[in-house]
């Protein structure tokens, strides 16, 4: 396996593709909304590499190397020289059929020696939540990793690339063949519950109507005080933890958007009518910490350095980094080592297994880290 990372901007991305000295059959392209040149770059890619795989989506910020930069592309070029790689894609006609949209996905990917699957999503004509049910109902023993696109926090407009086109309202996904790859992945947070808990008294799957009997929107602008006036991107900074049993380990969701007329707050994921929800905030130093022991976790699960970390981390933890975000990457970094190229997005919502025995779930506000190798 060959990776060639490179970061393009608007003004050099046609000199900076011509440092292309590998024959890749994957490209990874993760690609800021505010670059102009997107529909030239896929042209010339195409046209340089017929025979290779381009997928991606669009950001709330690239990571290249430990940078983390905006109005680039984040291009990996990737010469898997023993995995099989096939990709496909389903369009999302509707948000209600995310989870049929996901089993077509894993259908069309599914084999006997699938090791991998590296799933992208629209961003926001979707339920996240129900798109990884749909996956997992089909992938059942092979892991699942990857992300929702980002539109930098405009929560406007996303999209996918797939092949030489840009489409909104379309998943991807890539899956790797054969048992030769060795896969590492992790997903960690960083962030605190505060306040009580509150029962779910009324939802319908990504949508929250009512929290202990009233008006979600009401009570959830009660906690966020002056950044109410924000929403729903100030809704970043204080995602909400769901539990949906005693027994059961806490997932994070994001606000996506919010409904005045029926005081409703849309999230990346379904929120459980009966669940308890508390609100969460984070500190910079949490969040850091958070990121190291998500690369501690991917690395120890292969045992090995990874020549490809594809890093995919939640907008809300951006917003509050803010200056200091480069740190996060720059601690995985630091456990990962000096090996394996690094790429990435800020992202709309993360996938990657939750604990031992799930192929994967729907995470927000984590660092999620996929590491790829072949041995």
């Amino acid at each position: 396996m060959k990776v060639q990372q490179i970061s393009l901007s608007q003004d050099t991305w046609k000199t900076d593709l011509e440092n292309l000295n590998i024959p890749a059959n994957l490209f990874l392209l993760f690609v800021s909304i505010g670059f102009n040149d997107k529909e030239a770059l896929l042209d010339t890619l195409s046209g340089g590499y017929p025979d290779a795989i381009i997928v991606g989506c669009s950001t709330a910020g690239e990571i290249n190397d430990v940078q983390v930069v905006d109005n680039t592309v984040s291009l990996s070029a990737v010469q898997m020289e023993k995995v099989q790689l096939r990709s496909e894609s389903v369009i999302l006609d509707d948000m209600k059929n995310s989870y049929k949209t996901g089993q077509e996905l894993a259908k069309k990917l599914h084999a006997d020696n699938l090791s991998h699957s590296f799933i992208l999503s629209d961003g926001l004509n979707v339920n996240g939540a129900d798109l990884v049910s749909g996956l997992k109902s089909v992938i059942t023993n092979t892991s699942i990793t990857g992300g929702l696109a980002g539109d930098a926090g405009a929560f406007k407009e996303t999209f996918v690339i797939d092949g030489g086109e840009m489409k909104d309202k379309t998943v991807v996904g890539v899956g790797f063949y054969g048992d030769q790859l060795k896969v590492g992945h992790s997903s960690k947070g960083g962030w605190d519950s505060f306040g009580i808990e509150r029962l779910v008294t009324k939802s319908e799957k990504n949508i929250l109507y009512e929290l202990d009997g009233k008006p979600a929107l009401e009570l959830y602008k009660s906690f966020l005080g002056e950044e109410a006036a924000n929403l729903p991107s100030s809704g970043l900074l204080f995602p909400l933890s769901m539990r949906l049993n005693e027994s059961s380990k806490p997932l994070v969701r994001t606000i996506l958007g919010i409904n005045e007329e029926d005081q409703s707050l849309t999230f990346a994921g379904n929120i459980n009518q009966g669940s308890y929800v508390r609100l969460m905030k984070a500190n910079v130093d949490r969040l850091i910490n958070g990121a190291e022991n998500s690369a501690i976790l991917a690395a120890e699960s292969i045992q090995e350095e990874a020549e490809l970390a594809i890093l995919i981390s939640c907008v809300g933890r951006r917003l509050v980094l803010k200056q200091l975000i480069e740190e996060e990457v720059e601690a995985v970094r630091f456990v990962l080592g000096h090996k394996p190229k690094i790429t990435g997005f800020y992202s709309y919502g993360e996938i990657a297994p939750h604990g031992e025995f799930s192929s994967c779930e729907l995470h927000n506000q984590t660092m999620t880290i996929t590491t790829l190798s072949e041995c």
